[in-house]
Formats: C-alpha cells, sequence, structure tokens
C-alpha cells in the first residue's frame, strides 16, 4: 500500500530517530544485547499504525531507516521512499498493548533483572512504599502494586490475551523467561518507566 493519507517518510524517520536513540541507550545497559529487544512509537491512531524497531539488527546501532511500518496486526506497511525492513514478530503484541493502553511509545527489553524476576515470581513481584514507583504512576507512600507476570509464547494472539487477562493500574508486564514491556505516553516517559522498571526490581532482588 501507499503512504496512509497523514502520515509520511519523514515522520516515519523521525520517529526510527527517536527508538534509535533509546535502543543505543539500552543497549548500552545491557538491556538489548545484540539484536533482542525492539521499540515502537504509534504514528497513527486510525488506521493504527506504529514504527518498530527492525528485526535482525545490532540494537545499539540502528539507523533511522532501520524502522518497519506495521499496522494493528503486526504486518508490514510499504511507504513510498523507504526500504521495508523486516518487524519483529512482537510487533502485533506492540500494537495491541498501544490499542489497549492508548500509549503512544512501547518498549520491550531484556534486562536481566526483569528475566530473573519474572521466573523469581511467577504471579508478579510485589513492590510497597518505595519512592521509585512513582515513575510507574502510583504513590510512594503507603501503596503497593504488583507488575503481572504472563507466560512466554510466540504467538501473538496468545500473548495479547494473556495480557488482556492479568491487567494491572501499572504501565508494565513481565513475560515469564523473557523480558519485559513499559509504556507511555512520550518518549521520556516509556524511558523513565523503563529505567525505573529496571530498578525496582534489582531492589526487590537484593531484598529477597
Amino acid at each position: 500500500m501507499r503512504s496512509p493519507r497523514g502520515v509520511g517518510r519523514d515522520q516515519v524517520l523521525a520517529a526510527g530517530a527517536r527508538l534509535a536513540r533509546e535502543a543505543a541507550r539500552f543497549s548500552a545497559f545491557g538491556w538489548m544485547r545484540g539484536s533482542s529487544g525492539n521499540l515502537s512509537e504509534v504514528l497513527s491512531r486510525d488506521p493504527l499504525l506504529l514504527a518498530v524497531t527492525a528485526s535482525g539488527l545490532d540494537m545499539g546501532e540502528l539507523r533511522p531507516t532501520d524502522i518497519a511500518v506495521v499496522d494493528h496486526a503486526g504486518r508490514p506497511v510499504d511507504f513510498d521512499g523507504l526500504e521495508r525492513v523486516r518487524p519483529s514478530v512482537e510487533a502485533r503484541f506492540h500494537a495491541h498493548i498501544a490499542a489497549v493502553t492508548g500509549a503512544r511509545f512501547v518498549f520491550h527489553a531484556h534486562s536481566l533483572n526483569v528475566v530473573e524476576a519474572s521466573l523469581r515470581w511467577p504471579k508478579g513481584p510485589v513492590l510497597r512504599g518505595l519512592e521509585m514507583i512513582k515513575a510507574l504512576g502510583r504513590d510512594a507512600h503507603d501503596d503497593t502494586l504488583r507488575i503481572p507476570v504472563i507466560g512466554n509464547s510466540q504467538n501473538m494472539a496468545e500473548l495479547s490475551a494473556l495480557f488482556d487477562a492479568d491487567r494491572e493500574e501499572v504501565p508494565a508486564v513481565l513475560v515469564s523467561g523473557h523480558g519485559g514491556y513499559v509504556w507511555g505516553a512520550d518518549v521520556l516517559q516509556a524511558r523513565h518507566r523503563a529505567e525505573a522498571l529496571d530498578w525496582l526490581l534489582s531492589l526487590a532482588l537484593r531484598l529477597r
């Protein structure tokens, strides 16, 4: 298909540049080693279109053009003047999260703390009374939150159903033995939530 109305090449490349910067940041933390993980930005709501980091590339060395555009089902969409690159199979899950939560950015990384916590607490780690949980939209004083953990699957429809079945008022979910997803209204909010999630789970693992 040709470029949908209201979404152009410059918008896609700007999204690619933003996501490449975030991927380089997370890669430097060791959260996106090699080609692992993926980040996305909503380009359009109607129809739902996302820019998603390309599959199979080093996440620490992405260029603005290393971006795939996908629809609500994670299917690649051709844009005039842009070379098609292969999106991750997880693009469909990104699209589902964006549709359900209304988030503009969805970030998926493989922090060791996140993966270990998903295995240590299969029903979800519980965090209480910590200042840093404010980054996840909660009150620090006397507040308790559980971060959901869902089973791993390469079937994105199944993963989406698991996500819907175990929702909490927290902008994060862990996929058991795999990694974590966070989302936000803008790039800084999504970044801060990813970093807060790693910090909180690092502390929880130290205190167990």
